[in-house]
């Protein structure tokens, strides 16, 4: 695989939401990984290329990080696992919070499932609810801001 078809794959992987992108052309085969650990059990996609004769099998190394879109302002809450996000306790009920809601510190914000195990999320910090950055039932990764609380 020549470099820059390896380059585009890699700009492909950092600008996209998969992790995890395994090609195999020949003898050959190359793995890209977006985060250091992706998640036990998350998908993973695989894109299909042409075959093409490869000397050496080929190995990319970690792709440099995108550059971060600006951040909103006020301090973030950020999930402290990887699993499914719920904005309320089960499917009947409201939502914890809802954007412009005061909040105290250890308030409850979501659940985050992981394993079969509901885990609830806690305010971190007093404030009210700017915005709220995951959509419910989404897949949250470990650190991924959910909330911003001003």
């Amino acid at each position: 695989m020549d470099l820059r078809k390896l380059k585009t794959l890699i700009d492909l992987v950092a600008d996209s939401g998969i992790a995890e992108l395994e090609i195999t052309e020949g003898e050959g085969k190359v793995r890209i990984v977006k985060f250091a650990q992706p998640a036990a059990g998350a998908p993973v996609a695989v894109a299909a290329a042409p075959a093409q004769v490869v000397a050496a099998p080929a190995a990319a190394p970690a792709p440099a990080a995108a550059p971060a879109p600006a951040a909103p302002q006020g301090h973030q809450v950020k999930a402290p696992m990887v699993g499914t996000f719920y904005r309320s306790p089960n499917p009947n009920a409201a939502a914890f919070v809802e954007v412009g809601q005061a909040v105290k510190e250890g308030d409850p914000l979501c659940i985050i499932e992981a394993m079969k195990l509901l885990n609830e999320i806690e305010a971190d910090k007093s404030g009210v609810i700017k915005e709220i950055l995951v959509e419910n039932g989404e897949p949250v990764e470990y650190g991924q801001p959910l909330f911003i609380i001003a």
